[in-house]
């Protein structure tokens, strides 16, 4: 039955590049006779051509990360895994990767502007104000779960015994071949060579990991999760500030390598699983077999613990980044579209890319649907466990298993960190008017002490169950007030907008309505004059905010597209 489904979902993506894709594509126009910001540019630090297999990988790694992780493995143990599919399918599909296309062109058709800047060209300079500060807001709450999800990662433990150390080793080592990847591609080494080499290396590093000198692995289980949140953080500093050639691209590269070996375990276990388990008559616990209820768990509770939210609209949030991102459309537009080398990659890039990530959410939800019911757990073990399972079927040792993919998980959440402080460091220099080294420095330096704030203000070591579902909500608005962006660029140069403003409305729905759910308790109290813990505030001023700051871009949307339609531009 897993089979079955993971191939009818490999056949409606595929059909769905081909066709949908192609109908994306033509509503825009792409020409490769138009020189992209790239080639035009060329500046050697933030606008560098890349090959579209380069780019494929690095673009991929990092809008993947752990969201389609870890928010498909929770909403399926909540909901049951047939509204996680249906939704992870359709969503990628009509939402997610147009979301991803159309803000990539748009960002290439502004000389690699950011969405902000579409936003002020097509706009106004308020709009655009309003829409930095809502990005910022938006990119500090990733920062804030994905580098709290990793540092838990780092002091995970399986049967007792400290795993999370060996992971980390292995993710420092990991890092170190990204840069001296960098180097060499730096000195004109090939990529097929380079490929050969470190492909392979950061297998071995995986093996390496948990076996390096117990001195070494006794002191990384020393630190505690708030430690490695500070760590983390560092790394964040440091590789945002540094050249895309030296970190980003390389890791970028080498996490794509990684992320296409994950999709290949998930296939091997998703699609033969069952059978391989039933020749070899495998224990239960070793099987892989359609287990889970495929609506509602019974027993398992959402990320944040208490009673179970409603499925509309938790459940779009839930799933996160596995169906929709409004980071995405940050990406695409702050880094990948500084480095497209043609238009036309922009299809393999942009929707291709989305749906690739559609495809692993699926994959990862297949983890959940081989758990007995009432499963709970932290998403990120769930995951590993089903992929060591998977692995197992191979003859892989269980311990293996796991440490390649929680190094996995972890080198996915690397990807985002330094992509997401960069691009946090670009849009505080843009509110902030901060030029140069300096201001990159110091722009950097004010994004990380949100999240340092956030992380010594929860006190609990798991600090990202309390960001979570603000973090879905502000990620899926974020991504519905871009397709409002690029609904108003496209109404300016007269084409149809139809196919983005309709998941432009669905997504702002559901958003709006979560964030509403979220903040009203915090209303209740505040108006009441009655007590409240850190969690509560914290979550209850960030939704007012964010829900302030749509609402008037959503205002300033409606205003430019019934007075400005096909008056300030001429069609491209």
């Amino acid at each position: 039955m897993i089979a079955l489904i993971v191939l009818g979902s490999l056949v409606v993506f595929a059909a769905a590049y081909m066709f949908y894709g192609g109908f994306l594509s033509r509503q825009v126009k792409l020409d490769n006779s138009r020189v992209t910001p790239a080639v035009e540019i060329n500046d050697g630090v933030d606008f560098v051509p890349a090959k579209a297999n380069l780019l494929m990988g690095q673009h991929f790694s990092a809008i993947a990360a752990a969201g389609p992780i870890v928010g498909p493995v929770a909403a399926g143990l909540v909901y049951g895994w047939v509204p996680a599919l249906m939704w992870i399918i359709l969503g990628s599909i009509f939402i997610g990767g147009v979301h991803d296309f159309s803000s990539l062109v748009a960002s290439i058709r502004h000389r690699g502007a950011s969405i902000a800047q579409v936003v002020r060209e097509n706009m106004s300079r308020t709009s655009y104000i309003l829409f930095l500060c809502f990005i910022w807001l938006t990119l500090v709450y990733v920062i804030i779960a994905f580098a709290d999800l990793t540092a838990n990662t780092f002091r995970t433990t399986v049967k007792g015994e400290a795993f999370g150390p060996g992971v980390a080793a292995s993710s420092a080592l990991y890092l170190l071949a990204g840069v001296v990847m960098g180097l060499l591609l730096k000195l004109r080494a090939p990529l097929k060579l380079t490929t050969a080499i470190f492909v392979p290396l950061v297998l071995f590093i995986v093996w390496l990991g948990p076996n390096m000198p117990s001195v070494v692995l006794e002191a990384l289980a020393s630190l505690s999760a708030k430690q490695w949140d500070m760590i983390l953080l560092g790394y964040c500093f440091l590789a945002s500030v540094l050249p895309m050639w030296l970190l980003l691209q390389p890791r970028g590269y080498l996490g794509g390598w990684l992320l296409y070996l994950m999709l290949a375990a998930g296939l091997i276990g998703a699609l033969g699983g069952e059978a391989i388990s039933w020749i070899m008559n495998l224990p239960a616990e070793k099987t892989v077999a359609l287990t889970y209820p495929a609506f509602g768990s019974g027993a398992a509770k959402p990320l944040t613990g208490g009673v179970v939210p409603l499925m509309w609209p938790f459940l779009f949030i839930t799933v996160a980044c596995g169906a929709c991102s409004g980071f995405h459309g940050i990406v695409s537009s702050g880094t990948t579209s500084k480095q497209l080398a043609c238009e036309t990659d922009a299809r393999k890039v942009g929707y291709g890319a989305m749906l690739l990530e559609g495809l692993v959410a699926v994959l990862a939800l297949t983890t959940v649907m081989i758990l007995p019911k009432g499963t709970t757990g932290n998403p990120d073990m769930l995951y590993a466990e089903g992929i060591a399972r998977y692995l197992g079927l191979l003859g892989l040792p269980v311990k293996t298993g796991l440490a390649f993919a929680l190094l996995a998980f972890s080198t996915f959440v690397y990807d985002t960190l330094d992509v997401c402080t960069r691009l946090a460091r670009y849009i505080f220099q843009e509110l902030a008017g901060l030029k140069g080294v300096i201001g990159g420095l110091v722009a950097t330096a004010v994004t990380l002490l949100a999240p340092l704030g956030f992380f010594l203000l929860v006190d609990r070591a798991d600090a990202w169950r309390v960001a979570w579902n603000i973090f879905g909500a502000s990620n899926q608005l974020l991504a519905s007030l871009t397709l409002m962006a690029v609904a108003v660029w496209l109404a300016a140069t007269g084409r149809r907008v139809f196919y983005v403003v309709i998941p432009m409305l669905f997504m702002m729905a559901m958003a709006m309505w979560s964030l509403a759910v979220q903040v009203w308790p915090f209303v209740i109290r505040l108006i009441a004059q009655s007590t409240m813990d850190s969690n509560l505030m914290i979550v209850g001023v960030a939704g007012l905010i964010l829900l302030s700051l749509s609402v008037l871009l959503l205002a300033e949307a409606v205003r430019f597209l019934m007075g400005k339609r096909g008056k300030t531009a001429k069609p491209e």
